[in-house]
């Protein structure tokens, strides 16, 4: 099984993903071929090796629409001129003489990327296009027929966020930024590359969407702004201590629209690596977004763990409660307690602790300590869990998490927080097996739609 992780530890942008595919292995003559009569001419899209605060990365550049200076007006997610870290408009300034190429990153071979100084901006604005239109674009490039249907899913949801947040009729949207055609060609580009990549599997990092707020003609807009919030929804995000916007709506699309999984990197021997550079060079964290694509590795053990037993026979019961709090308030990850039969034939307790194995003495001491014991035993082994996630489904009762878990991106099993469906079923005078019903229908809909 083939996997690609996206690290976004610096949040991404359509560039840095398309920027860092290039970066590990992806043809730019490929990809020029795939945008097919999205990519006029050859020179409409190069690659530049450039550094981010000490990491050498691939910026791909567009020769796209020039951006009027009020380009925010009327779109929830506008950006400032000061504030946009990545820009998905493609608008840093090519040296008008090939640079010479910076040293390559030491763990994976620099591609070649054919580069060609950037020709000026065309002199029209950018345009504000429909659907419609973009679905026209999209026909026009040489991607296979299923990579066409995607890249046209991709701006649909788009589309149904943007209708949402402004109580516009999706019909009525006109995509502004990520209507023009560098944006496209960054998202359609994105999907050749990945298509090109086969991955089986596609996971990402939490995003760190950055801190602050980005300047509007309404005026000044948390961030992340509202249409990529809405893109990000169900996510892992946190906010960096970086004041800029460091996901942007083409990044949110692309990342939330492959990526089935989020959290660490899964077990996997890696074969290629790839940097993607945003456009701003900040001088204390790279401005990059990693990939790494490789095979699973289905020989590495998820957890190592530590058991540590110990049998009780003699300890007043409401120590019990006391015993389990603080276990766990030490770092355990599982507590419990099992009844058995002891010597004299006596009945008894068997505490059984689960925990990282580098926090065996001090929660052996936790045992001594609050317990009647005078032995514990213990034993090291491996587990393997399940790839979770907790998602927020809306229900006709009110939101509720869902626990998800997946096992190599299959999904097998979801089950509704009970302590949300217990809020809800006393605020509806329900039963709460009604409402876990509710909230299963709820998340099943959600996911046959694909969203």
């Amino acid at each position: 099984m083939k996997i690609v992780y996206f690290d976004s530890v610096s949040g991404a942008s359509g560039d840095m993903i398309l920027g860092a595919l290039i970066d590990a292995g992806v043809g730019l003559d490929d990809v020029r071929r795939a945008l097919g009569s999205l990519a006029i001419a050859p020179e409409t899209i190069w690659t530049e090796r450039v550094v981010r605060a000490g990491i050498t990365a691939t910026k791909f550049h567009v020769q796209g629409e020039a951006v009027p200076a009020d380009h925010g007006q009327s779109h929830g997610h506008a950006h400032s001129h000061h504030d946009d870290s990545h820009s998905h408009h493609h608008d840093s300034p090519a040296p008008s003489h090939p640079s010479t190429p910076a040293p390559s990153h030491p763990r994976t071979p620099a591609p070649s990327h054919p580069r060609t100084p950037a020709p000026s901006h065309h002199d029209h604005p950018v345009s504000h296009r429909t659907l419609p239109e973009i679905s026209r674009l999209i026909d026009g490039s040489a991607l296979s027929a299923a990579g066409k249907d995607r890249a046209k899913h991709l701006f649909s949801v788009l589309g149904e966020a943007e209708a949402a947040i402004h109580g516009t009729p999706i019909d009525k949207v006109h995509l502004h930024e990520v209507g023009a055609l560098d944006s496209i060609i960054d998202i359609v580009g994105t999907v050749f590359a990945l298509e090109q990549v086969g991955a089986d599997r596609i996971v990402s990092s939490p995003l760190n969407v950055g801190s602050g707020t980005v300047k509007s003609a309404h005026g000044l807009y948390p961030v992340p702004a509202p249409a990529t919030m809405r893109l990000l929804r169900g996510v892992p995000v946190y906010a960096g201590e970086q004041k800029a916007e460091l996901v942007t709506p083409t990044g949110a699309l692309l990342i939330t629209g492959y990526a089935s999984e989020f959290g660490p990197v899964p077990a996997m021997r890696v074969s290629a690596i790839g940097y993607g550079a945003g456009t701003r060079d900040f001088p204390d964290t790279p401005n990059v977004l990693r990939v790494l694509i490789g095979q699973q590795d289905a020989t590495a053990p998820s957890h190592s763990v530590v058991v540590v037993e110990a049998e009780i026979d003699d300890m007043n019961p409401q120590l019990f409660g006391v015993l389990m709090d603080r276990l766990m308030a030490d770092g355990a990850l599982d507590v419990f307690y099992t009844p058995i039969q002891m010597k004299k034939n006596r009945p008894g307790t068997l505490l059984s602790v689960i925990a990282p194995p580098g926090l065996k003495d001090a929660l052996t001491a936790t045992i001594f300590r609050e317990t009647t014991t005078i032995g514990v035993r213990f034993c090291e082994m491996a587990r393997e869990c399940l790839d979770r996630e907790t998602v927020t489904v809306d229900t006709p009762l009110g939101p509720v998490r869902m626990k998800v878990a997946r096992r190599y991106g299959e999904l097998l099993n979801a089950a509704p927080e009970f302590d949300d469906c217990v809020r809800l079923a006393v605020e509806h005078t329900l039963p709460t097996k009604h409402v876990q019903a509710v909230a299963m229908k709820a998340y099943l809909d959600t996911k046959n739609r694909g969203l």
